[in-house]
C-alpha cells in the first residue's frame, strides 16, 4: 500500500466493501487458538485503565490534550519491525457481571438480556487493546508509550449466536490480530458468557484497524504477521481470502453496481402495485395492505457528546457512536414491529470521519428492508454545525433485527428509496446466517476455558 495507507483505506470504498463482504467468514468461535493460553489483562476496567496509562490521554478537559510530539522519534522503520505471531496478540479481558453490581446496571437491558450497545463498546476499545499486544518495538525505553494510535476503519460482522438472561456469569472477551497490512490490522473479538469451566459464545466481529503515528498525522508501520504453527496458517489463510475475491466486492451497494435485470423486474413491480389504475395523476401513489411506507419507518435524535465520550485520542469514542446507532436501530424497529425486537447480526459500521469532542450529533435510523420477520436497519450518524447548517456523515452502520412474528413489509415511494430498499435487500440477502440452517450455537456444544 501507498504511504498514506489510512487515507486509502477510508476513501477506497471496494477495499472496504471487500473487507465487509467476506467478513462474514470470520472463523467461528471453535477457531480460537487451541492449547494457547490467552494473556490475561485483568477486567475491562483494567483494559481501559492501561489504554489511558499507554497512551498518556488521563485528560479529560478537551483543552488540555497531551502532546505525543515526542515520541515521534520512535516511530519505526518497517525494516527495523521483527515478525510476530497469531498467539503474541492473543489477549482475554473480564466482565465480571456475577459480582460487580455497577457493571449489572451497565450491562442490564429492561428486558433482563445483556445490552449489546455496551457490548459494542467494549469490544471496539478491546481491538485496540488487541493492536497494543501486537505492535513490538525493539528500541522503544522500558515502560515507554508506544508511538501509536490504532483507529477502527470498520467493525464488521457481529453475530449474535446466544441471548444472556440475567446476571448470573460474567462474560469474557477475548481477540487476537489475524492479518496485517503495512499499518493496518485485521482484529478479530469474541465475547463469551463463562459458565463454570466453560465458554458459550455470545457474539464475535471482525475490525479493520489503521495504525497512526503518535499524534495521529500520518501513517505508522507495524510489525508483519507470521505463521507460529498450521493454525495459524489457516487464520492467515482465510484473512487472506477475505481480501482477495475482488469479483465480489461490488455487488454489496447499488452505488458500485446498477441493479440488475431481476432488481430492475422488482422495482417495476414495487411501482406498478402502488400505482392507481384509475387516475393519472402523476405523483399519487397507494399503498398496498398490511405494509408502511419506507419514509414513515424511521427514528431520529440529535444529541451534544460530551469530554465523557472521547477515546485516548481525543475524539468521540468510536464504540460510544456504535452503541447509539444501536439503540436507536432497536427503538426504529420496536416501533415498527410493535415487540421488543432482538438484534441478530450487525452487517457493518464505517468510520468514514472522525468526530470532534463536543459535537453536534445527528443520528437517523431507516428501515430499508423487510422479509418476514426480519428488518435491515441502515443508520447514518451526521455530525452537525449549528452556526452554518453544514451537515457531515461520520459513520454509516446497518442492523438486522428480528420479531416474534412477521411484520409489515416497507414500501418505498421515491426512486432514491427504490434503490435504498435494493441496497438494503442485496445487504440482507448476502448475509450467510440467513442461508444456514441454524443461525444460533447450541449452549451445551461451545468450548471448554482454557
Amino acid at each position: 500500500m501507498a504511504d498514506k495507507e489510512f487515507d486509502w483505506l477510508v476513501n477506497n470504498k471496494p477495499f472496504i466493501q471487500l473487507f465487509l463482504y467476506f467478513a462474514k467468514f470470520i472463523p467461528s468461535t471453535r477457531s480460537i487458538l487451541t492449547n494457547v493460553e490467552p494473556a490475561n489483562s485483568g477486567t475491562m476496567t483494567d483494559v481501559k485503565e492501561k489504554l489511558v496509562k499507554l497512551l498518556g490521554a488521563e485528560y479529560v478537559d478537551p483543552a488540555k490534550r497531551a502532546s505525543r510530539d515526542h515520541l515521534l522519534e520512535y516511530t519505526p522503520k518497517r525494516e527495523e519491525l521483527t515478525p510476530r505471531f497469531v498467539k503474541d496478540s492473543y489477549v482475554m479481558a473480564s466482565i465480571p457481571l456475577r459480582t460487580d453490581k455497577l457493571m449489572q446496571e451497565r450491562y442490564v437491558s429492561n428486558v433482563g438480556t445483556v445490552r449489546y450497545g455496551r457490548l459494542m463498546e467494549d469490544m471496539d476499545l478491546f481491538s485496540v487493546w488487541v493492536c497494543q499486544q501486537h505492535v513490538k518495538l525493539s528500541k522503544l525505553p522500558p515502560d515507554g508509550q508506544l508511538p501509536y494510535i490504532f483507529v477502527t476503519v470498520v467493525a464488521n460482522s457481529m453475530k449474535i449466536r446466544y441471548d444472556i438472561h440475567g446476571i448470573d456469569n460474567d462474560l469474557r472477551v477475548s481477540g487476537y490480530v489475524s492479518w496485517v497490512g503495512n499499518s493496518s490490522f485485521e482484529v478479530l473479538v469474541w465475547v463469551h458468557v463463562v459458565n463454570g469451566n466453560e465458554l458459550h459464545e455470545i457474539t464475535q466481529a471482525g475490525f479493520l484497524m489503521a495504525g497512526r503515528n503518535a499524534n495521529n498525522s500520518g501513517p505508522a508501520p507495524v510489525n508483519h504477521l507470521q505463521p507460529h504453527n498450521d493454525e495459524e496458517k489457516e487464520i492467515l489463510a482465510k484473512a487472506e481470502l477475505r481480501r482477495q475475491q475482488n469479483a465480489e466486492l461490488r455487488k454489496a451497494s447499488v452505488w458500485q453496481e446498477k441493479p440488475t435485470q431481476e432488481e430492475h423486474d422488482l422495482m417495476y413491480d414495487l411501482l406498478e402495485k402502488t400505482t392507481d389504475k384509475t387516475s393519472l395523476e402523476l405523483y399519487k401513489r397507494i399503498l398496498p395492505p398490511n405494509s408502511r411506507w419506507m419514509s414513515e419507518a424511521y427514528a431520529v435524535t440529535t444529541i451534544l457528546s460530551f469530554p465523557e465520550n472521547k477515546n485516548r485520542h481525543n475524539t468521540v469514542f468510536g464504540g460510544f457512536l456504535m452503541r447509539i446507532a444501536f439503540e436507536i436501530s432497536l427503538i426504529t424497529s420496536f416501533k415498527h414491529c410493535k415487540s421488543y425486537p432482538k438484534l441478530e447480526h450487525v452487517s457493518e459500521f464505517t468510520f468514514q470521519k472522525s468526530v470532534p469532542v463536543q459535537s453536534l450529533l445527528r443520528i437517523l435510523a431507516h428501515i430499508i428492508y423487510v422479509e418476514k420477520n426480519y428488518m435491515m436497519i441502515m443508520t447514518t450518524n451526521d455530525v452537525l454545525d449549528p452556526t452554518t447548517s453544514q451537515k457531515i456523515t461520520s459513520n454509516v452502520s446497518y442492523f438486522v433485527m428480528s420479531a416474534p412474528n412477521d411484520v409489515q413489509p416497507v414500501i418505498p415511494r421515491s426512486y432514491q428509496e427504490t434503490l435504498l430498499y435494493i441496497h438494503g435487500r442485496r445487504k440482507f440477502k448476502n448475509l450467510a446466517f440467513i442461508n444456514e440452517k441454524s443461525t444460533k450455537t447450541d449452549i451445551g456444544n461451545d468450548n471448554k476455558c482454557k
